[in-house]
């Protein structure tokens, strides 16, 4: 029986020459073409190893999913969640893409399923039901996302944003604002800071509600 020619590249090549090009100039720039000319084939070639875009950006997600080696769970749930999300963000800021690919996006590759897994492990400890640990799970990663996303832009760590709010409330149209400047306060920029309001706050507000 006669047999066609087996694929010049691996299904893997494709997804790493794909997360390649996102690194480097964003998700946009993963087309099926630019891929196919990242690694020298036929764009039409590609469709032998992804069925569409929308696939082989599901495979990049899972794969970089599997980069992080995250430590053994302690039995410390507010540790165990931190060292989770401090991992996420580090994964954000090497694949700057990944942010903006995670929305509306399912959590069906082996790594991305690893992923969840250890989280749920790692909220054991709290007795929450499990229903409760996914969809938290789910906002920890919603709240790396949004906070990386701003670290990227820059929204709100320049110094021009501090002059702007500066010259805002010396107009007096903004009283509460002015205390808080004059207090020496403003955006909170700590992420273990912030990550430890989230994941306390959203733990322990699910383990006060009626179930």
């Amino acid at each position: 029986m006669a047999r066609g020619r087996p694929p010049a590249y691996t299904r893997e090549q494709v997804v790493d020459a794909s997360i390649r090009l996102a690194d480097a100039d964003g998700l946009d720039a993963v087309t099926m073409r630019r891929v196919a000319a990242e690694i020298g084939a036929g764009a039409m070639s590609l469709y032998t190893y992804v069925p569409d875009r929308e696939h082989l950006i599901d495979l990049m997600v899972d794969a970089v999913a599997g980069e992080p080696d995250l430590p053994a769970l302690t039995g410390d749930w507010r540790a165990d969640l931190f060292a989770l999300v401090s991992a996420q963000r580090d994964l954000m800021h090497r694949h700057p893409w990944l942010p903006g690919a995670l929305t509306g996006r399912g959590m069906a590759g082996r790594n991305m399923l690893g992923l969840l897994e250890h989280g749920l492990g790692a909220m054991e400890p709290t007795g929450l039901p499990g229903a409760t640990r996914m969809a938290l799970l789910g906002m920890f990663t919603g709240f790396v996302a949004s906070y990386v996303t701003s670290e990227l832009a820059g929204a709100s760590t320049g110094e021009d944003q501090a002059a702007q709010i500066g010259s805002a409330v010396a107009g007096g149209d903004f009283p509460r604002l002015a205390a808080v400047v004059a207090e020496g306060g403003g955006p909170v920029l700590n992420f273990a800071r912030v990550a430890d309001w989230v994941i306390n706050g959203l733990v322990r507000q699910a383990g006060d509600s009626p179930r």
